[in-house]
């Protein structure tokens, strides 16, 4: 077996050469981009069936340096697809093409790699991981996943919990809003205990940020690159918001003597499958993540008490776009669990 920060590598950036290929000459290249990034992921999952267990007690100093990597070509990347389709550098069918493998990339690589950089400790890393977010024009899930979804995960309170029986599609605008005023809310109360006003709240550099890259992208692209633009990052953020919503679908959190119970794995959907979840940085083991949040990526563990999902977590976000397909596998895994 490949070695796990070499298996994390390999995953995550053997498309990056494809995506930059594809917006410069469009071609074989965007459909290789697609096809790694979903079918090629999806049969690595189902035919290889090894699970690679983390290695304990270990240091992984290249893990720093590669999220750095990965969050540079992210706005490479975005820069160039907004300035190539903007500009006609490819055809149609291209464009829509790189539209979706750039989505995908952002959605499922970059997001990933913003949430591990959020949790660092070290202010540049924590910097660039929020600076992704903002790219996505979503800076305020740097606030919200860390001051209110590490702490209220599996209750009513939480925007990203998703609650038995509500679709994904109810689900977005709900968790979208709440997550919003929620750390809007959060940030307030904490600049108001050391005596700080609104312009060192962090979401005045979330929205002028947004905006700076709205600007860039026009400039870049003119109005077929803005478009562009926003059509990715939206793409991105409903990736995003589709696996908080798989993650913790239907699971809550027992109140004991008025309080919800500690956190546990039973409170988080993790999934085995070993080269999604290497593209994903280990996002799917989810619940050791919960448990451990500043553990870095290559150390997480998959849980022998959290409950799994019956498949990858692409496939199952895949899924869940159809909430009566979804309700049907999940509802009754869901009870069973409650039973």
């Amino acid at each position: 077996m490949m070695p796990a920060l070499a298996l994390f590598s390999f995953a995550t950036l053997i498309p990056l050469p494809l995506l930059l290929a594809g917006a410069f000459w469009g071609g074989v290249w965007v459909w290789l981009a697609l096809f790694y990034i979903s079918v090629f992921t999806y049969l690595m999952d189902q035919l290889v069936r090894i699970v690679p267990a983390a290695a304990q007690d270990r240091e992984f100093p290249a893990a720093d340096p590669l999220s750095i990597v990965l969050a540079l070509a992210h706005f490479v990347l975005l820069g160039l697809a907004v300035w190539s389709i903007g500009t006609g550098q490819i055809g149609l069918w291209q464009s829509i093409g790189l539209i979706i493998a750039t989505g995908l990339y952002v959605g499922q690589v970059s997001n990933s790699n913003a949430h591990e950089l959020i949790h660092k400790g070290a202010r540049p890393l924590n910097m660039l991981g929020r600076w992704i977010y903002i790219s996505q024009l979503y800076g305020h899930h740097t606030s919200a996943h860390v001051l209110i979804h590490h702490r209220l995960v599996a209750t009513p309170d939480d925007p990203a919990t998703a609650r038995l029986g509500e679709g994904y599609w109810s689900y977005v605008p709900r968790a979208w809003l709440d997550a919003f005023r929620k750390g809007y809310r959060a940030e307030k109360a904490r600049l108001d205990r050391v005596g700080r006003g609104l312009w060192h709240n962090p979401y005045v550099t979330y929205v002028a940020g947004g905006l700076g890259f709205c600007v860039a992208a026009a400039l870049l692209g003119g109005p077929l690159g803005l478009l562009t633009y926003f059509i990715i990052v939206v793409y991105a953020q409903g990736q995003l918001m589709l696996s908080d919503y798989v993650q913790h679908y239907g699971l809550t959190r027992r109140i004991i003597n008025g309080k919800p119970e500690p956190v546990g794995p039973q409170h988080s959907w993790d999934a085995p499958q070993w080269f999604s979840s290497a593209l994903m940085l280990n996002a799917p083991r989810h619940a050791d993540h919960h448990a451990h949040p500043a553990r870095p990526f290559p150390e997480l563990q998959l849980h022998a008490d959290a409950p799994r999902l019956p498949r990858s977590l692409p496939a199952m976000a895949s899924l869940a776009l159809f909430p009566p397909l979804w309700r049907r596998v999940m509802d009754r895994r869901v009870a069973r669990l409650a039973a």
